[in-house]
């Protein structure tokens, strides 16, 4: 998603389906929260992470198959900002082989890359998005801002990420290959396809949506921003508020529906998420693997690339089975 010093966040009532037949009225406060980790946090709902939730999951692993659930990266891949004007991922070679391989003994290859640090499969930091010129913790821009990135919650602070996973696959739960362009998800959905699923979220969960988009990789015509089924903030604030998720992702480029509906806020998700209840994202997930062969439980571990301040980092993340 594109930086920007300030974002205008949302104003409304939502119900948040907090169980089945429960229902809670939810403000999104369009305000950057404190954290309750205390004035130096900078990670938010990962601090829900210890070393003995780490130990847990760690011990529950069922055998060793591995997922992986990272894309590749290659020129002319999708960029989910290419519209705002991010750069394109670019490879090439720095040093090449002689031609005259007679007269070479050593055989010399490098290359070098340039990107948007939002390229492929990547986390976003809390520093990503904020809600007038603030950031999670109420981090102003003007104190912690510079031209070489926030000196706050960059990809840098970012602690490697060992949890339960767990997939919600929607898209199989409503038979379809890929959810319609601009679906929203609601909380109803989530609960359903959970169901169906035989699955039960726990709090500290990262939580993957499946929409299905992954069928439509690598084509860029059809995987793209602008339309793309995801989330609606409903959906987010059930999975946060109601379920105590640590962190969220999905198989599209921005976890949450485009287009907005809110004219004042093209990423209320974003927002929401990250200034108002400290939590991260992962984006462009590959989950074909783990649906196919219907994984919804496994040990998810993965761990951005240290950036400094960066507002996202590539990562490769990794889910291996658990018992039930």
């Amino acid at each position: 998603m594109k930086p920007m010093v300030a974002v205008f966040g949302i104003v409304g009532v939502v119900m948040l389906a907090v169980a089945p037949g429960e229902a809670l009225a939810q403000i999104a406060k369009d305000v950057a929260a404190k954290s309750p980790w205390g004035p130096t946090d900078e990670i938010g709902t990962l601090n829900m992470m210890t070393d003995a939730s780490r130990f847990d999951i760690l011990k529950q692993v069922a055998g060793g198959k591995v997922y992986d659930l990272g894309v590749d990266l290659f020129v002319g891949m999708p960029n989910c900002c290419g519209p705002f004007g991010d750069p394109t991922f670019q490879i090439w070679m720095t040093h090449i082989p002689a031609r005259d391989t007679a007269t070479e003994l050593l055989s010399y290859s490098g290359d070098a890359v340039s990107m948007y640090t939002h390229s492929g499969t990547h986390l976003d930091t809390l520093n990503h998005f904020g809600l007038h010129g603030k950031i999670w913790n109420q981090v102003s821009a003007e104190d912690a801002l510079s031209v070489r990135g926030w000196t706050k919650s960059g990809a840098d602070k970012y602690p490697p990420i060992v949890a339960r996973g767990v997939l919600i696959d929607v898209a199989k739960s409503k038979n379809l290959a890929h959810l319609p362009a601009s679906y929203s998800i609601t909380a109803a959905d989530l609960q359903e396809a959970l169901k169906k699923q035989g699955t039960t979220l726990r709090p500290g969960d990262v939580v993957l949506t499946r929409t299905g988009l992954m069928t439509l990789w690598p084509d860029t015509a059809k995987y793209r921003l602008a339309d793309q089924a995801g989330l609606s903030l409903e959906a987010a604030q059930w999975l946060v508020e109601g379920q105590q998720a640590m962190l969220l992702g999905a198989d599209n480029f921005g976890v949450e529906s485009f287009p907005s509906t809110n004219p004042k806020n093209f990423v209320p998700v974003h927002t929401y998420l990250f200034a108002e209840r400290g939590v991260s994202l992962l984006e462009a997930m590959w989950l074909e693997d783990l649906a196919k062969d219907q994984v919804y439980e496994f040990l998810f571990i993965a761990s951005p690339l240290k950036l400094r301040g960066g507002t996202g980092a590539p990562l490769r993340p990794l889910a291996i089975p658990i018992r039930k």
